[in-house]
Parts: C-alpha cells; sequence; structure tokens
C-alpha cells in the first residue's frame, strides 16, 4: 500500500526578524511559526492530501497573517480538492478572502497584504501541482531535478539568476485582482520525490546543490540539510519547505 511521508521545516533565515512563511500537511498547519528540528509526517494514500507552502509578501502589511489565513483555509478544504477545477477554485477562494481579510474596499492596515503558494495534492493513483507566485513545486527522479511548478516572475536580466518581483499572489493589491493559477496532473508511483519551498530556499541554492542533497537523503535528513545549506549561503529570506515522498508498505 501507497504512503505518503512528508517532512517540513519552517525558519526566518539569517536576515529576517520575522517568520511570515506558512505551511500545510493535510490537517496539520505551521503558521509563521519556527520549527528547530524537521518534522515528519506518515500518510496514507486514500482521500486527495494537500501539502503546501505560503510566503506572505516581503515589504506590504500583514505577510505573516495572509499565509496563516491561506493554508489553514487549504487544511480545511484539503480532502475536496478531487479535481484541478476544484484546485482551482480553493485558490480563486484564497485569493478574495485575503482581499476582504485586508479590509475589502476600506483602507486599513492590513490593505494590500498577500502570499504567494505552491504545493501539491496527493492521490492513490495521480498528483496535482498547483501555485500562484513564485513558491516552487520541484520534482526529483533518475533524469534530474526538474521544476513543476511555474513562476510568476518577470522575465530575468542576463546574468540575473532570481528575482524578489511577483506578476501574481493571492491578494497583495489595494484593490481586488483575479489570479491565473497554474494547475496540472501527474501520474504517480513509489519511489516519486518533491520538494516544495518558498524562495528562501531556491533563491541562494543552485539546482545542482539541491538534486544533490535530494539524491544523498531522503525525509528529515534531506530537509535539514537543505535548511543547513540555505543559511550557509546566507540565510537571505525566510525558509519554509517540505519533501514529500510516496513510499510503498
Amino acid at each position: 500500500m501507497l504512503y505518503v511521508a512528508v517532512s517540513a521545516l519552517s525558519h526566518p533565515g539569517l536576515l529576517r526578524h520575522r517568520n511570515e512563511d506558512s505551511l500545510v500537511a493535510g490537517p496539520w498547519t505551521l503558521c509563521a511559526t519556527v520549527t528547530e528540528n524537521p518534522q515528519t509526517l506518515v500518510f496514507r494514500l486514500g482521500t486527495p492530501l494537500v501539502v503546501a507552502v505560503a510566503d506572505g509578501l516581503g515589504g506590504h502589511p500583514g505577510g505573516d497573517v495572509a499565509s496563516a489565513l491561506v493554508v489553514r483555509r487549504i487544511a480545511a478544504i484539503g480532502p475536496a480538492l478531487s479535481s484541478e477545477d476544484a484546485v482551482r477554485d480553493a485558490l480563486h477562494a484564497c485569493n478574495r478572502a485575503v482581499y476582504e481579510a485586508a479590509g475589502g474596499e476600506e483602507e486599513s492596515e492590513l490593505t494590500a497584504m498577500g502570499t504567494t503558494i505552491a504545493g501539491v495534492v496527493v492521490e492513490e493513483d495521480s498528483l496535482r501541482v498547483f501555485n500562484v507566485g513564485d513558491s516552487r513545486v520541484l520534482a526529483v527522479s533518475r533524469d534530474g531535478l526538474r521544476q513543476v511548478s511555474v513562476d510568476d516572475s518577470p522575465p530575468l536580466e542576463p546574468g540575473q539568476r532570481t528575482t524578489s518581483l511577483v506578476t501574481q499572489c493571492l491578494g497583495g493589491t489595494p484593490g481586488y485582482r483575479s489570479v491565473d493559477p497554474h494547475v496540472t496532473t501527474a501520474p504517480l508511483s513509489s519511489g516519486d520525490c518533491y520538494l516544495i519551498s518558498t524562495d528562501g530556499l531556491t533563491d541562494p541554492l543552485t539546482p545542482d546543490v539541491i538534486e544533490v542533497v535530494l539524491r544523498e537523503h531522503e525525509d528529515g535528513r534531506a530537509a535539514f540539510e537543505l535548511w543547513k545549506a540555505a543559511i550557509e549561503a546566507g540565510g537571505p529570506d525566510n525558509i519554509t519547505l517540505a519533501v514529500v515522498r510516496i513510499g510503498d508498505e
């Protein structure tokens, strides 16, 4: 019988005063908090299982509020995310919820708060990948590491590897703006491994470094080594990640 092992960690990094990232794994959430060590949860495959990270927008008010709001909503409706349309509907509802929590048309101290989101929904024979913003989902296979989410970022300049700008997110604007979520479905099999992370991990680390860690380690050790590598690379932003492994009992 297939199962899902989820190893998660969330940390403010070395330069930020607080953590504005949040994470959901099934009914379990980490909301703008800090884990000193990776936490590993094991789930039997059956009803849809959602694993996602949300990165509250830096430079905007209430990034921690926005990311926590979104992962809690996703945790509550995760078992109902049984189709691509259901995932899109959920993300549209989250976008609306962030806007309304920021005060809607009335200006407030939370006006323009926003968050990115990226994650997967795991079912018995398939996996749905989704994202809005620049948090990422990466797949590890015999062919190497590949990105299966789509960055909502402007084109990079020559020689530029990363950017902190996003072209869409949940909330993030004074007036309501619709989003166009990226959602795809892939087959699922034992041994599949995915990394879901905020850009606090993928900005300081190259894909080669991430791939080496995920090939040499798994589960909690992999999560720890990825976090350690990001810290050694300067830890410039909040670091939140989940290593998702499909196993067979």
